[in-house]
């Protein structure tokens, strides 16, 4: 089993031959946010078996990249996407994508995995358009290992319990601002939540990638010390966990 992590939360988990590319986001720039860490990611990391998308925020689904996926490609999106987020309509009919509504506990078979989606603890509306709520999710990839992708999520109680045994966690850790409200891990909950989890092995996610335009000076340790401090953290809350930190299209094989 092997694990891309592209920046962000976009990263390829290979499986049994399958790969699942988790909310994918390859633009240099959205909206007022630009991509300080890492380049684009290059076309290769387009290629996808199934993709799962946590929720709803623009930078987790993100229209422009979802149309470079190849024609047919499967997508799974949060219960009432498509209602919320008119654009991908047309993407479904101009790309042909094959768009799959789920909630927790929905599970989807793709060749030699499965993947499951779980809760998170997390505002998953489409911001700022409107009252339309759509769940944010985790989700689970089952095939050879167990794979649990966070998306964005703060801790809960039930965290462990709606997971399930895993193997290895991809944990956001830090943000795109100095500042993180609640519904999210910052470094030192995403180690406790490996704690609560037992998974063997991390990836820490969701740090150093983009960062708001005209903000270079501010708290600039926030863009670059959530990965490293997860290490440091996550020794003394989950010792036995062997936590992999990549950067940019870079690899680990587990």
């Amino acid at each position: 089993m092997e694990i891309t992590w592209w920046g962000h939360a976009t990263v390829t988990v290979r499986d049994s031959g399958v790969r699942v590319l988790t909310d994918p986001l390859f633009a240099p720039r959205l909206a007022h946010l630009r991509r300080r860490g890492g380049a684009v990611p290059p076309p290769a990391a387009v290629d996808a078996d199934v993709v799962v998308v946590s929720h709803l925020h623009m930078d987790h689904l993100h229209l422009g990249s979802l149309a470079r996926l190849a024609p047919g490609t499967r997508v799974l999106l949060p219960r009432g996407a498509q209602e919320a987020v008119p654009g991908l309509r047309r993407l479904r009919g101009m790309r042909r994508l094959d768009l799959v509504e789920v909630e927790p506990g929905d599970e989807v078979k793709v060749d030699g995995v499965t993947v499951r989606a779980v809760p998170a603890a997390h505002d998953g509306r489409r911001l700022p358009y409107g009252p339309r709520r759509s769940p944010a999710l985790g989700y689970v990839v089952e095939g050879a290992a167990r794979t649990y992708f966070a998306g964005d999520t703060g801790l809960f109680d039930a965290m462990a319990e709606a997971v399930g045994p895993c193997d290895t966690a991809l944990l956001p850790v830090g943000g795109w601002g100095p500042f993180l409200g609640s519904g999210h891990l910052d470094a030192g909950r995403a180690a406790q939540a490996l704690s609560r989890l037992g998974a063997r092995s991390a990836v820490p996610i969701h740090f150093g990638t983009y960062w708001p335009i005209g903000m270079d000076a501010v708290r600039p340790h926030e863009f670059h010390s959530p990965g490293d401090e997860f290490v440091r953290l996550a020794a003394h809350a989950a010792p036995a966990a062997a936590v992999h930190l990549l950067g940019h299209g870079q690899s680990v094989e587990l």
